[in-house]
C-alpha cells in the first residue's frame, strides 16, 4: 500500500511539474544563434475555452448572455471589440514584452522579414476570473510552439510546447478575461525568453 502511495505522489508531482512551463518537443536553439529577428505569427484556429472545452463561438455566445445580463448591451459591445483588438495585437503585444524581456540576442517582431517565424498555436485557454477584493483566478494557456523558415513553413526547425502557463496579476485590464488572457502570453514570452537565453549564452 505504501509503495502505491508513493508511485501515485510521484506520478502527480511528475503531472504538475510537466505544467506551467515550455517543454521541449523537437529540435534546439542552435538555428538562432546567427539570428537578431524572429517574426512572430499567432493561430486560433483550434483553439478551446475553460474547462468545457468550448469552442471560440460557444465561449462568446455564453459571454454575450451573462454581459448583456448583468450589465448592457453597450458593455457587451465595447467587450467584443476588445477582444477582437487583443487577438489581432495585444496578446502579441504582451508576449514581445515578454520574451523581449529576458532574450536579448534576438529580438521577436510582428510582420519583419526574418529568416526564421515562430508560430504561436493556442490549443487550449482558461480565462481565470476576477472578484475584485474577493480574489481572482489569472489565466492559462497551451500552445504550440513551432519555429519554421519564413520562406518554407513546411521546413520546420523547433517544436516546443506552452504547457498551462499561468498569466500573471495585474495589467490595466486584468478585470475582463482577454487582460488575463494576454498576461498568460506575457509569461509564455517570458519562460521562452528565458530558454532562449540560457541556451545561446
Amino acid at each position: 500500500m505504501k509503495k502505491l502511495l508513493l508511485l501515485l505522489f510521484v506520478a502527480m508531482t511528475t503531472v504538475a511539474f510537466a505544467q506551467n512551463q515550455i517543454n521541449i518537443e523537437s529540435g534546439n536553439f542552435d538555428f538562432l544563434k546567427d539570428q537578431t529577428e524572429v517574426n512572430v505569427q499567432l493561430k486560433f484556429n483550434n483553439a478551446v475555452y475553460q474547462e468545457k472545452n468550448f469552442t471560440e463561438a460557444q465561449y462568446i455566445e455564453n459571454r454575450k448572455a451573462d454581459i448583456t445580463a448583468k450589465k448592457s448591451e453597450a458593455v457587451w459591445k465595447n467587450w467584443e471589440y476588445q477582444w477582437g483588438q487583443f487577438k489581432t495585437s495585444e496578446y502579441l503585444n504582451y508576449f514581445f514584452e515578454g520574451i523581449n524581456s529576458k532574450s536579448k540576442k534576438v529580438t521577436f517582431k510582428n510582420d519583419v522579414k526574418a529568416k526564421y517565424t515562430l508560430i504561436i498555436d493556442a490549443k487550449w485557454i482558461y480565462a481565470g476570473w476576477y472578484g475584485g477584493m474577493i480574489g481572482s483566478q489569472e489565466a492559462k494557456l497551451t500552445a504550440d510552439l513551432t519555429f519554421v523558415e519564413t520562406d518554407n513553413p513546411s521546413n520546420v526547425v523547433m517544436r516546443l510546447q506552452a504547457d498551462k502557463i499561468q498569466g500573471k496579476k495585474m495589467n490595466k485590464d486584468f478585470a475582463w478575461e482577454y487582460g488575463r488572457i494576454a498576461g498568460a502570453y506575457e509569461v509564455t514570452g517570458k519562460k521562452l525568453g528565458a530558454e532562449i537565453k540560457k541556451a545561446l549564452k
